[in-house]
């Protein structure tokens, strides 16, 4: 399930930056919409591993970014102004998930402090959405800028995941 949920992690970080720079909004949709299928199929299987390796905290958080992945892939074929609103949504809730993987002390520092701080930059970008900005997903500088913090964490956490899955003592 590691490997399977890394690979998702993967597709999810690829596609999703791809799909940023796409030409059109056609080609967008679909790396997007991609994207996010795959990033929830990971979260909800690590959603799996970490309850059962009893890192409940991890496993809730995994848990709460697939449902804002949900709120956020819905929206990959609309209109990006059409979509505000629900990416303003889905923006909090990975800013949430993030901070809820990365406090507890189970991944490595350097990938909690990536995950916390996309988690501050997400958090500040459902904010101002929030508050009536109408910020796109491609928007700079935020939430532009915080793309590469999300997608160095699931690096980080493909990684880690990896190395663990190659130790006998903690196939999942």
């Amino acid at each position: 399930m590691k490997v399977l949920a890394s690979v998702g992690l993967a597709v999810g970080g690829i596609l999703g930056m791809a799909g940023t720079f796409a030409p059109t909004a056609a080609l967008r949709g679909v790396a997007w919409g991609i994207d996010g299928i795959a990033l929830i199929m990971a979260s909800a299987l690590l959603m799996v591993v970490f309850l059962r390796e009893g890192q409940d905290t991890i496993a809730a958080g995994f848990l709460v970014f697939a449902i804002g992945e949900s709120l956020v892939v819905a929206t990959a074929a609309m209109e990006l102004t059409a979509a505000v609103p629900f990416f303003g949504a889905g923006t909090g809730v990975w800013a949430m998930a993030l901070a809820l993987i990365s406090a507890p002390r189970f991944f490595p520092l350097a990938v909690r402090l990536l995950g916390m701080t996309a988690s501050l930059l997400l958090a500040v970008t459902a904010l101002q959405i929030l508050a009536g900005a109408r910020l796109t997903p491609t928007t700079t500088p935020l939430p532009f800028f915080a793309y590469p913090f999300l997608v160095a964490t699931m690096a980080g956490w493909i990684l880690t995941l990896l190395r663990r899955a190659s130790t006998p003592s903690t196939r999942g």
